[in-house]
Parts: structure tokens; C-alpha cells; sequence
């Protein structure tokens, strides 16, 4: 960096500021104990943890987890501790570490999120909520992020019992409504958006004839997907600067794996970046691509992060990108 500038890498979370922009996409990184043997987590912006659900379960039958060209199809199922299991365990070695947690929490109703919000709140070491929306609500059979009402009584039952804390609501690339449940979602009270979740996709075990996946139907990650969350971030970060919402903070995440693709998100509006499927292949990730991030920006004359955020808008006339 001879010569120039350190670039300042502070970014936002929710209301307040973290270190780096740099965090763990939900499930990739466990709760961290995996993780931690390659890559500092006090020195991640955040680590957002596997979801939690209100009871333990084993989650789904193998196989769960498949490659498929430029990314991975996974169908893990609800395998978690619980919330008792990750109080009881998890969250205190989390805190001994000084590592900045934001839990992903879901379930298949309003009330699970309500009180697993209830039961976080509080809680030394966790500075956040992410709110896992692509689950199946039980009545419904639909996503809570297929549908903005559902997504916004989420949102606002969350919000009741936790109202001091960041509440991130985690979006889906392929329900069709993107922008209006991230609206719905930022009305309810959401302090920051988090984009996007996997996509649905299957692949086909040619030998046995069958999906894959035991389960069928998976979620896609990886650098297939990164495009489409590209443009999901690109569309909200666009509502948000027509006033169409207000302006929230937005955690991207799809197939990062080099800071190239985290400045590619910062320039559509993501104000943080999450790595999720690059560390099944590289658990050293987050730290070499903020690395990366840092020296792409001050190539680029940035003094700080935050500078570049939403910056591919200035070129554009419409939120789709197209001239």
C-alpha cells in the first residue's frame, strides 16, 4: 500500500458500526467451533450462525449435501441443538471468544420467531437477529418470504419482544417479490435486509435414477447463484434510493468468493457481505477476501468501504439495470 491511504473497512449493522464487512452466510459456518481452527472469528465483522430452532432435530436423510456445476445443491434439513442447546453450549463459547454473533433463528410459525426472539434478547455476545423467512410456514406450505404480509407479522412479532436489537429479515431470490417483502419487511421494523438465501434447484443421480438429494428439491449456492443475488440487492438498494422504502442496511450474500465479488455487491447497494459455500472449500475465506476487498478499493481510490456502497446506480436509469 505504498504510499496510500489505509482504506477504512467499517461498516454498518443495523443502527451501529462493526470492524469489517466481512461475515459467514447462515449454515456454512456452523457455530463457528469448526472455523475457528482456520480463521480468527473476532476478526469476521460478524458470524451469523446455523439457524435455531425452538427444539433440537437431526435435520434431513443423506445425502444432503451434492455438487452440481459452479455451485451446491444442500438439503440439510433442520439439524440444530435447539435454542437450550445453543444457550447452554454454543453462544457462551461464542462470547468467551469476543466474536460479534448474529443468530439465524426460523420456524414453521410466527410464534417460534417471537420466542426464540424473546429468549435471545439480551444475551451476552449476541449483537443481532437474522431471520430465516425462506422456512415453510405450517399452515401455509409457502416460504413466509413468498408473501409480504406474513413476512411484515414476522418482522413486528420479532420487534415486540426484542425491540433493542438488530433484526436482519433474510429474503429469497426466487419468490417473485423480492422488493415488495423487503418494503414489507423494512416497515415491520427491520434494521437491515440480508440477500439472499439459496434458490430452489434440482439435480438427477443418472446411476440411481432419482434426485440427488434424498430430499428432493435443495438449495443452490455458490457462484451460480451470485448473479441473481446481484440483481435482488441491485433492485432493493434501487427502491431504497427512490423512496420507495427507507434505507436500510443490506448483508449480500450468493457465491462469494474473492473480494472482486464483495465489491461486486458493495457497488449494487450491500453495505456487508457474507461468505457461505467457499468455505466448504476454503475455511480460510472471509480473512483473504477482505483482504482482497481492502486492496481492491484502494486500487480503486476508496478511503473507506462505505464510499462504495450503491455506487453501480449512478450509471443506470432503471432498478433493473437496463439503460
Amino acid at each position: 500500500m505504498t504510499g496510500r491511504q489505509e482504506v477504512d473497512l467499517t461498516a454498518p449493522l443495523g443502527g451501529g458500526t462493526v470492524p469489517n464487512p466481512l461475515s459467514t452466510a447462515a449454515g456454512c459456518a456452523g457455530f463457528g467451533r469448526e472455523l475457528a481452527r482456520f480463521t480468527p472469528l473476532d476478526q469476521l465483522g460478524t458470524l451469523t450462525t446455523r439457524t435455531v430452532l425452538p427444539r433440537a432435530g437431526a435435520g434431513a436423510a443423506g445425502p444432503r449435501v451434492v455438487p452440481v456445476p459452479a455451485g451446491v445443491l444442500n438439503a440439510v434439513g433442520g439439524q440444530n441443538p435447539g435454542v437450550e442447546g445453543f444457550l447452554r453450549r454454543e453462544l457462551p463459547w461464542l462470547a468467551e471468544r469476543g466474536v460479534r454473533t448474529v443468530v439465524s433463528i426460523g420456524g414453521h410459525r410466527l410464534e417460534d420467531f417471537a420466542e426464540l426472539a424473546a429468549r435471545l434478547a439480551g444475551r451476552d455476545g449476541v449483537r443481532g437477529l437474522e431471520l430465516n423467512l425462506s422456512a415453510p410456514g405450517a399452515d401455509r406450505g409457502a416460504p413466509f418470504a413468498a408473501n409480504p404480509a406474513v413476512s411484515y407479522d414476522v418482522v413486528a412479532a420479532v420487534k415486540a419482544v426484542a425491540p433493542g436489537l438488530p433484526v436482519y429479515a433474510k429474503l429469497a431470490p426466487d419468490t417473485g417479490t423480492v422488493t415488495e417483502v423487503a418494503a414489507a419487511c423494512v416497515a415491520a421494523g427491520a434494521d437491515g435486509l440480508s440477500m439472499v438465501n439459496t434458490a430452489r434447484a434440482m439435480a438427477i443421480d443418472l446411476d440411481a435414477r432419482r434426485p440427488a438429494l434424498a430430499a428432493g428439491a435443495g438449495g443452490l449456492s455458490g457462484p451460480a447463484l451470485r448473479p441473481i443475488a446481484v440483481h435482488c440487492v441491485f433492485q432493493v438498494h434501487a427502491a431504497m434510493r427512490a423512496g420507495r422504502m427507507p434505507a436500510v442496511p443490506i448483508l449480500a450474500m450468493g457465491g462469494v468468493r474473492t473480494g472482486r465479488d464483495a465489491l461486486e455487491f458493495t457497488l449494487a447497494g450491500a453495505s456487508g457481505v457474507a461468505v457461505g459455500s467457499e468455505l466448504l472449500r476454503d475455511p480460510t475465506a472471509p480473512l483473504r477476501i477482505l483482504d482482497e476487498l481492502r486492496a481492491e478499493l484502494t486500487t480503486r481510490g476508496f478511503a473507506a468501504y462505505t464510499d462504495a456502497v450503491g455506487l453501480a446506480h449512478r450509471t443506470t436509469t432503471t432498478e433493473d439495470g437496463r439503460q
